[in-house]
């Protein structure tokens, strides 16, 4: 079982506490964000930040469809770590200021894949199409955040 990762970034014409702010409400900002992609949105405990349990289903292609359930810490400032309790699926936000109000949001997403050719062409493809849905994401974000 090989790791595989995406990162996906973007700098927003925001700053950075309030970029980060809108990346931890999952109660509001969240869940406008999400691009059609995700589906089933749901906070189960929490709602902002640290202690956050929420839910969702990610369609990232016709065929695969992931049931998340996703615990929510934030190690360090300006960071906020998803880890899903039903795969090995962990996803990291870090947003960092990028100049007079704007902001730099890096979003990585690793897992563990499936071996043999299976797993190849995940490793292969699964990045570029998880990659697509955060940009769009994040494209969405900007917008809520840039108002």
């Amino acid at each position: 079982m090989a790791q595989v990762e995406a990162t996906t970034e973007r700098i927003v014409a925001a700053d950075a506490e309030k970029v980060f702010d809108a990346v931890a409400d999952y109660s509001g900002t969240r869940g406008k964000v999400l691009p059609e992609q995700f589906s089933e949105y749901e906070v189960r405990e929490g709602g902002d930040g640290e202690g956050t349990l929420v839910h969702w289903k990610l369609q990232a292609t016709s065929k695969r469809v992931r049931d998340c359930l996703l615990e929510v810490t934030e190690p360090t400032d300006g960071e906020l770590v998803e880890k899903d309790r039903n795969s090995s699926m962990v996803t990291t936000w870090r947003v960092t200021p990028a100049g007079e109000g704007r902001s730099r949001v890096v979003v990585t997403t690793t897992w563990g894949g499936a071996g043999g050719i299976g797993g190849f062409f995940e490793k292969t493809f699964a990045p570029k199409g998880l990659g697509r849905i955060y940009d769009s994401l994040l494209g969405r974000l900007a917008t809520e955040v840039e108002k």
